[in-house]
C-alpha cells in the first residue's frame, strides 16, 4: 500500500473533497439489474433453471461474494482508507484480493446477482447482467480509476500495469 504525498496547495480545490465522482452507489447498478429482470421474468417468464442448478448456484454465488467482497473489505479496513466511492482514498490497496483483481468488489457482486439470479429463477436478470457490467465498467470503474490515477500517480500506473480489472 502506498499513501498520497502531502497537498502543499490550498483555496478552492482544497476546500472540494477529493473524490471519483461516481454518479450513484455501485451496488445500485446489479440491484436495478435484478429488479428488472424480475419484472421482465414476471412479464415473460422463462422456465428454468432446475432447483439443483438453481440452490448450486445461489450457494456458490453467495460464497463467492462473501470470499471477494469480505476480504477486500477486511484490506480496506487495514490500510485504514474508505471503500466508499462518495469519500476520499488515503491508500492505494494492492494487497490481498487486489493482487488478482482492481475492482474485487464488483467482481463479488457479480457473483452475488449471478447467485441471487439463479436462486428466483430469474433467467432475464441474467440476459441483463452486462449491461449492468457496461454500467459499473463505465459510469463507476472508469472514474475511479482516472480518480486513483490523479490521487496516487506512477504507484497507481504501475498497479493498473500489473492487475487486470475485473479477473
Amino acid at each position: 500500500m502506498s499513501r498520497p504525498a502531502a497537498d502543499g496547495g490550498g483555496g478552492a480545490a482544497a476546500d472540494k473533497p477529493d473524490t471519483a465522482g461516481v454518479p450513484f452507489p455501485p451496488p445500485l447498478a446489479y440491484v436495478a439489474g435484478l429488479l428488472a429482470g424480475a419484472g421482465l421474468e414476471l412479464a415473460f417468464p422463462v422456465d428454468w433453471p432446475p432447483t439443483a442448478v438453481a440452490v448450486a448456484g445461489a450457494v456458490a454465488g453467495v460464497a463467492l461474494w462473501l470470499a471477494f467482497d469480505g476480504s477486500a473489505m477486511l484490506t480496506f479496513r487495514r490500510a485504514g482508507t474508505s471503500m466508499v466511492p462518495f469519500k476520499p482514498s488515503d491508500a492505494l490497496v494492492t494487497s490481498g484480493p487486489y493482487r488478482h483483481t482492481r475492482n474485487p468488489m464488483y467482481v463479488g457482486m457479480v457473483f452475488l446477482y449471478l447467485g441471487l439470479a439463479l436462486a428466483f429463477g430469474l433467467v432475464w436478470a441474467m440476459a441483463l447482467l452486462p449491461l449492468v457490467l457496461v454500467a459499473v465498467d463505465r459510469f463507476v470503474i472508469a472514474r475511479e480509476e482516472a480518480y486513483l490515477e490523479r490521487r496516487f500517480g506512477e504507484p497507481y500506473r504501475a498497479y493498473r500495469k500489473q492487475v487486470r480489472r475485473w479477473l
